[in-house]
């Protein structure tokens, strides 16, 4: 049986800890120290077997109640370890998580599954597409809207490109927005884009009309077999030339024939989702959990 333990931010063994997220059969790029640092900034954990199994504990207070919260940013988290974690181990774990934190939902990996009465379960959705076929095979899966949308930015003779400085893709970024950001969250995604630029793990894809002008760009991280579509931003001459089909096209091309998997991050939006399934990406479910012992007033709140 794994002993575990709860240990706080200053305790944590950053080194033993990215250790058994590299090693992980199920290790994801959010939940290494530094992307929950930059996420969270300060966060606990459960811990066993000396880090043979983790599980990040990203938390918060407020009117003097502490919660634990999936961070944005981070699509799934949950426990990670070397063996396989069968649901008994899983329930020890999250039953481990201390009663202080009064509210708990976190989004559990696609490995984690658990199956509970004392917790409220929500099924979710990734997508992802293995890349090890060549780009021929990749690209006779996908649909006819896709390629259709690809044959257009084509001839509106929009191209594709591998690099873009963080300052100018941060920039296009902000300009573009499809969702309300806050400045500490754009602040955020620059330190992710800076960060795994410098470790050789982010790239940027970049597309361009006829005329030279940026008008779409895709920040993807390559982690633990993964290429995970994390930040991505088109302008309104991108939609209309349909340049962000060009660019994940390309990506695929790019990397077609690895051992890679292509992770969209999924989305429960059937526009978004539709645009992730018309490359051939196949649906991926993964749990978010919810653990609910707030005071009975603020439970008429929260739900």
């Amino acid at each position: 049986m794994v002993e575990i333990q709860y240990v706080k931010h200053s305790q944590i063994d950053f080194i033993k800890w990215d250790e058994c997220i590299s090693r992980s059969l199920n290790g994801i790029v959010y939940a290494y120290s530094w992307y929950l640092n930059i996420v969270a900034g300060e966060w606990d954990a459960l811990v066993g077997d000396d880090y043979d199994v983790v599980f990040p504990l990203v938390k918060k207070s407020k009117f003097g109640i502490a919660y634990v919260y999936q961070p944005l940013f981070t699509q799934q988290l949950g426990a990670f370890s070397m063996n396989i974690i069968d649901k008994g181990t899983l329930e020890l774990i999250i039953k481990s998580i201390p009663t202080k934190f009064k509210y708990q939902e976190v989004n559990l990996n696609i490995f984690n599954k658990v199956d509970s009465s004392y917790l409220r379960i929500d099924e979710r959705v990734t997508y992802q597409l293995d890349l090890v076929q060549p780009y021929f095979t990749l690209s006779s899966s996908y649909n006819e809207n896709t390629r259709r949308n690809i044959s257009k930015a084509i001839a509106m003779g929009v191209r594709v490109s591998k690099g873009l400085p963080v300052d100018d893709f941060i920039t296009f970024f902000k300009e573009n927005l499809s969702v309300s950001l806050s400045s500490k969250d754009i602040e955020k995604i620059r330190k992710i884009v800076q960060y795994s630029n410098e470790k050789k793990i982010g790239e940027v894809f970049a597309a361009y009309t006829a005329q030279d002008t940026l008008c779409a760009a895709a920040f993807f991280m390559k982690s633990n077999g993964k290429v995970i579509y994390l930040f991505a931003a088109s302008s309104e001459l991108g939609k209309k030339y349909k340049a962000m089909f060009s660019i994940v096209d390309s990506l695929i091309n790019f990397y077609s024939e690895s051992l890679l998997t292509l992770d969209f991050e999924g989305s429960n939006i059937e526009n978004i989702a539709r645009f992730y399934a018309g490359f051939g990406a196949k649906k991926s479910n993964y749990q978010r959990i919810v653990i609910n012992n707030l005071p009975w007033f603020l439970k008429l709140i929260k739900g």
